[in-house]
């Protein structure tokens, strides 16, 4: 069943409405599980899109297996998808900085507190994100060091290579995912793929691990797959690799594979000379988890995130 979950008149009478798809068994006792998945918070990010169109597509082939209510979210920030706008266009402002919001506040802070309000009482929510157009990441779960405790054993449902936890210094408070956990929704944010772009092979590795975690939460009853055990990573495992001078940068290297030691990333050109200003190097062994996708850099871009000082098989 879809519903307006948020309705607001804008101009030439046109509205903003922010759209749930809720698929249930025909009868409901009272008592079903809710597992709530939200993409399209940034305009840009469209990795989640297609995960919702098969996670839907699967559910409505097979509503006799379906236990509990999942609640689909394809687009939070609609106007930034129609627009190709990380942002809320008009406003300018980061949707997932503006929560938990308030429905006395202006209108985007009405818009997040309404969409929380939304999402309360769910057994369980996951929060899918791209990466931005400038980085391709590998498929992880992210969460923070205090959520990580309760997290941890359905995370590695979800079939991403690595599950990162980041240290609570580095949260923001603000987001659509920490303000859920504050309210008791366990919230996990996936991320992979890059911005503007849709990875199918991504999406269905997580829509394998969607329905695992939701068969873990007696919430779907049909055939699962076996899945693969995540990496569990933290901030002292990452090595970044930066460009040092401003150019053009050229990878000599695929994502997430394993590279040695002083093995040559990439190189930074100098297109009006016709130069090398640059062969980017790796500081150490390990295993490729981020790689520059847009090729112009400037002094300090990041070219590279590397699991560095483990061999990854």
């Amino acid at each position: 069943m879809i519903e307006n979950i948020v309705s607001i008149d804008l101009f030439v009478d046109e509205k903003l409405e922010i759209k749930r798809n809720r698929l249930a068994p025909p009868q409901l006792n009272g008592d079903e599980k809710r597992i709530c998945i939200v993409t399209g918070i940034h305009g840009d990010e469209l990795e989640g899109q297609y995960v919702c169109y098969q996670v839907i597509k699967k559910l409505k082939a097979n509503l006799d297996k379906l236990t509990g209510i999942v609640d689909v979210y394809p687009a939070l920030n609609p106007l930034g998808i129609d627009s190709i706008s990380r942002n809320i266009p008009m406003f300018e402002m980061d949707m997932n900085r503006i929560f938990p919001g308030t429905e006395n506040g202006a209108v985007a802070e009405n818009i997040a507190a309404k969409i929380l309000k939304n999402i309360e009482g769910a057994t369980m929510c996951i929060d899918i994100h791209s990466s931005t157009i400038y980085l391709k990441e590998a498929p992880q779960v992210r969460m923070s060091e205090a959520a990580s405790e309760k997290l941890l054993p359905f995370s590695q449902l979800l079939n991403m290579d690595y599950v990162w936890i980041n240290p609570k210094e580095q949260i923001h408070h603000a987001t659509l995912a920490h303000s859920l956990n504050e309210i008791g929704v366990p919230t996990m944010i996936v991320e992979m793929g890059v911005g503007m772009r849709i990875t199918t092979h991504y999406g269905d590795i997580l829509v394998e691990g969607l329905f695992r975690l939701m068969k873990e939460l007696g919430i779907w009853q049909g055939d699962i797959s076996s899945g693969t055990t995540s990496r569990i990573i933290k901030d002292s495992d990452i090595q970044l690799v930066s460009a040092s001078c401003s150019g053009i940068f050229i990878p000599r290297i695929d994502h997430a594979v394993n590279v040695k030691k002083d093995t040559p990333l990439g190189d930074i050109l100098d297109t009006l000379n016709g130069e090398i200003l640059e062969t980017v190097c790796s500081p150490c062994d390990g295993l490729i988890l981020t790689l520059r996708e847009y090729p112009v850099v400037y002094t300090g871009s990041l070219l590279v995130r590397l699991l560095g000082g483990i061999q990854y098989e």
